[in-house]
This record gives C-alpha cells, sequence and structure tokens, in this order.
C-alpha cells in the first residue's frame, strides 16, 4: 500500500494507519490511529489541521523526560481540547545512567547501522517498559477520536508501538513492516529536523541516513518475539493484565 501521509508544515514523518489490511478482509480504520516525528514546530495553521479537520483528541509521547524538557512544551500544549499522555519508553535510571538525550547512543562501540542491534533495541522496550507500551495502547483504546503516537524520530519508539497495536488489529506481519519502512522515505527531512533541534543535534551530529534508516529485521524481531512466547501482542497485553474485554476494545477501535 501507498503510506497515508499527512503532509503538514512542522513534521516530515506523519501518517494515518488506516487502510492497512487486516484478516477477515477488512482493514484499520482511518482517523484512529496517526504516527508521526517530533511535533514541537506546528505552526498554527497545522495545529488547526490536526486538530478541526484530522479530529485528534489525544497525544502519546513516548520521549524521555530529558527530551521533553529541552524541546519545551511545543505548541500542541496550549490546546485544551487535546490530552496528552507521557510514556517514556526508557527507564529514568537509563536515562541517569547514560546521561545522554537518546540512551541508544551512550555507547559509541557498538555497530548501530545492524539489523541485529536495533532488534535488540526494539525488544528492550518490551522488557524494560512494557508498563509504558501498555499504558500507550490504553490510551489509543479508549480515546474518543483520532491519537498521535509520536517519538522524535517516529521511527523506532513510535514505530514499536503502532506495529503492536496493528499485530492486534490483526494486520498481516508483512505489512506491518512495510508500514514501519515506509518512514525510509522521510529520513533525510527527519535527520534534518532532528539536527536542527537542541535535544538532538550534538549526539546524532556524525550520524549518516544509512545509521538512521529502518531495519526491517528490527520489526520483524518485535512481531516473531510476540508471537512465539505470548501467540501474538494480544496474549503479551494479557500477560500485562489486559482482560479480553480490553483487548476486544482496542482491536475494535482500530478496525474499520
Amino acid at each position: 500500500m501507498t503510506p497515508n501521509w499527512i503532509d503538514l508544515d512542522g513534521v516530515a514523518n506523519m501518517r494515518d494507519l488506516g487502510g492497512l489490511p487486516t484478516s477477515g478482509g477488512g482493514q484499520v480504520a482511518h482517523g484512529v490511529l496517526i504516527r508521526s516525528d517530533n511535533l514541537q514546530e506546528l505552526p498554527p495553521a497545522s495545529v488547526a489541521r490536526l486538530v478541526d479537520e484530522l479530529g485528534v483528541t489525544d497525544i502519546v509521547d513516548l520521549r524521555t523526560e530529558t527530551e521533553v524538557h529541552l524541546e519545551g512544551a511545543g505548541p500542541l500544549r496550549s490546546i485544551s481540547s487535546l490530552v496528552h499522555h507521557h510514556h517514556s519508553l526508557f527507564t529514568p535510571e537509563i536515562v541517569a545512567e547514560t546521561d545522554t538525550t537518546l540512551p541508544w547512543h551512550d555507547d559509541r562501540d557498538v555497530d548501530r547501522t545492524t539489523a541485529e542491534f536495533w532488534g535488540g533495541h526494539y525488544l528492550g522496550y518490551l522488557h524494560g517498559r512494557p508498563d509504558s507500551i501498555s499504558a500507550a495502547l490504553r490510551v489509543l483504546a479508549g480515546a474518543s477520536g483520532a491519537t498521535i503516537v509520536h517519538c522524535a524520530a517516529g521511527k523506532d519508539r513510535t514505530g514499536t508501538v503502532v506495529g503492536l497495536a496493528l499485530d492486534v488489529a490483526g494486520v498481516p506481519h508483512e505489512a506491518i513492516v512495510a508500514d514501519f519502512m515506509a518512514t525510509a522515505e522521510r529520513i533525510d527531512a527527519i535527520m534534518a529536523r532532528l539536527l536542527s533541534r537542541p535535544a538532538y543535534a550534538e549526539q546524532l551530529r556524525g550520524s549518516t541516513v544509512h545509521d538512521q534508516a529502518p531495519q526491517p529485521l528490527a520489526m520483524e524481531a518485535v512481531l516473531a518475539y510476540a508471537a512465539e512466547q505470548f501467540g501474538g501482542t494480544a496474549g503479551w497485553l494479557r500477560a500485562q493484565g489486559w482482560r479480553e474485554a480490553d483487548v476486544d476494545l482496542l482491536r475494535n477501535r482500530l478496525r474499520a
């Protein structure tokens, strides 16, 4: 499928997941789940389109406390109709230990260009912050309008949460991976944005587009882990304390 890009001034990697195929011949509903990169630079016209035209009611922010502090409140914080949910995918201890904005950039001796690195990194979100992932998906299940899930690039943390949500909806794994890889189309613009931002410029300086490009095996590793260990993301959520009715609510919310 062609990605359902939402082209707005102030973002580079925003798209609606509506239209992705689901099991049984269905599809993901439009106007329910939007994924994005950093939302700090949205001008008033972009904010108005998100709220007034696209019906956004909830923002799930997966950045660390350090990122939120350095980047500031952002233009969406002043919109009273929006509900903001902060669920970092790194523990405060990890952030404190690394003393970096992007904790995975702390170890300079690790080759961060490999699928093996990113696959292990994504699984680290599930092992380290299952509470945040579960909470983010609960927001999506209960939101009255569209939910934007975002981090910095809209690739790794956002990709993990969105991939798990789509798995619950019954989207085939190959379609989830294809959506994840769509970010590669915008990686140059994403890098340019982040290199201009105070929270990311220093750590990303010297990184190449190749370093930051999405790796399909990373998303495949997350989906395979959920399938092999829990029978899928729905089973993983049950292991986090979700009832069957909760899982059904998320699934039904996502499907058209």
